[in-house]
């Protein structure tokens, strides 16, 4: 199995500036490349998973100044205040599937290698086989559609039916592959999309995600900073959307409309530009081609009391 290797390592430590003292939290602890940085440069730093294998194999090493929390990153507001620090300096979120995750063919995340339908994270609930087994052909067209940008996703959804019931990672790539007319010089995968949709929608990612910012907004102290790296266009628009209207940049209403209830104060400032790996980086590390870094700084201005909104 290759290392794995934290993306864009270095800009997440330059946004969140840790220095000795500080709190920290690491939203999505993974193998634990962010939390390591964050620990070298004297910050303590609670960490978040909602896998049980990331937790276990953090156990097992433990590091001075670590607080391991198994849970998702969008109940911390709750976890935090059990610890006794209901604000802190810093928050960074890695957003999406680990390479841990996908390169064990157990776990039942990549088309690339057979193993069970699961794709779970947290490995509770609704696999993705229950999903794809039982869900009507409708409700999976709809997933892949809206979470895949898939375009074929009515003629896909129709295939997995037909081919029901699935089990095996290998299965549904077959179903999809053939699907689309797949040949083996096209240059992407068909079953790129189908796949990421599924876990998206199995993992509830996008829900995490706004309720993970929104949470991060509340346990952030005044100065604290946010940094939040994605690794596809939905998350990251919502990532941005989210930066833009919390930092007073949402756009005005049309004169027309009627008037509108005045703006919260703005929560964060210093919304940067989103940031991109660069080719050394993505010459070391393909994955990093797609990841987006997006970070602010938290304003002294109350949390805002709007949801986040979740997007497509």
């Amino acid at each position: 199995m290759a290392p794995h290797i934290p993306v864009l390592m270095d800009e997440v430590v330059v946004a969140l500036a840790p220095a000795p003292g500080e709190t920290i939290v690491d939203a999505t602890f993974g193998a634990g490349g962010y939390t390591r940085a964050l620990l070298a440069a004297g910050a303590r730093v609670i960490a978040f998973d909602r896998d049980p294998d990331a937790i276990a194999a953090g156990q097992a090493a433990p590091l001075d100044g670590l607080t391991l929390v198994h849970a998702d990153f969008s109940a911390m507001v709750a976890a935090l205040a059990d610890l006794g620090e209901e604000q802190v300096d810093g928050v960074t979120m890695d957003i999406g599937v680990s390479s841990m995750q996908l390169d064990q063919a157990g776990r039942g995340f990549s088309f690339q290698s057979d193993g069970p339908l699961d794709m779970r994270m947290s490995q509770e609930g609704q696999s993705a086989a229950d999903f794809l087994n039982e869900a009507d052909e409708a409700a999976i067209a709809d997933v892949i559609y809206r979470y895949g940008d898939e375009p074929k996703s009515r003629r896909i959804a129709r295939a997995i039916v037909a081919a029901r019931p699935l089990v095996r990672t290998g299965d549904l790539a077959t179903v999809v592959r053939r699907a689309l007319g797949y040949k083996p010089h096209d240059k992407k995968d068909p079953a790129t999309r189908t796949f990421q949709a599924i876990r998206i929608h199995v993992n509830r990612e996008l829900d995490e995600l706004a309720e993970g910012l929104a949470a991060a907004e509340r346990v952030l102290k005044p100065g604290g900073r946010l940094a939040v790296v994605t690794f596809h266009s939905l998350e990251d628009r919502m990532v941005k959307r989210f930066l833009r209207d919390r930092s007073g940049g949402a756009p005005a209403g049309s004169r027309h409309a009627p008037q509108a209830a005045a703006p919260a104060a703005p929560s964060f400032e210093s919304v940067g530009r989103g940031i991109r790996a660069g080719d050394a980086e993505v010459a070391v590390n393909p994955r990093a081609r797609s990841a987006t870094l997006r970070m602010a700084r938290r304003t002294a201005a109350p949390a805002w009391t709007a949801q986040v909104e979740v997007s497509v």
